[in-house]
């Protein structure tokens, strides 16, 4: 619903003012990945974003005892990867669009999902796991 507003109501006009002097809503094309990088390499991140989801998807069949934080760190890294994904498949490049003032980059929602998943996966992987080692079924021994 969001980069429907945006596409619909926000490219045509370019920016809208929603907090005077902290926040604004700016239609941005990045046709590179984060922070506008990678330009001229574009099939390099629909492939690593493909590659990544199918990764995430296969650990979440492979091993079975997950908790409600790591599926949801799951949940958010895929989301917010997919989300990049079809904007890159569909209009060959990346629709941002949300822009606090005092950050120099425009940046949109599943950016948000991703960095927001990716901090998660490092608290996890660092404070709940053991030795860094997921909680996972053992492997039978073999006598």
């Amino acid at each position: 619903m969001l980069k429907y507003f945006v596409l619909r109501d926000l490219r045509p006009v370019g920016t809208v003012t929603v907090i005077p002097g902290l926040l604004e809503l700016t239609y941005v094309e990045n046709t590179g990945a984060a922070f506008g990088l990678f330009k001229q390499v574009m099939w390099l991140v629909v492939a690593v974003t493909v590659v990544a989801t199918v990764a995430i998807v296969v650990l979440l069949f492979r091993y079975k005892r997950h908790s409600f934080f790591s599926y949801t760190t799951a949940a958010l890294l895929m989301a917010g990867g997919i989300g990049n994904l079809i904007d890159r498949i569909a209009h060959g490049f990346v629709v941002d669009y949300i822009h606090v003032l005092f950050f120099d980059y425009v940046f949109n929602f599943a950016d948000c999902c991703i960095t927001v998943g990716a901090v998660l996966f490092v608290i996890h992987v660092l404070f709940f796991t053991r030795e860094g080692k997921e909680t996972l079924p053992r492997e039978p021994e073999s006598k």
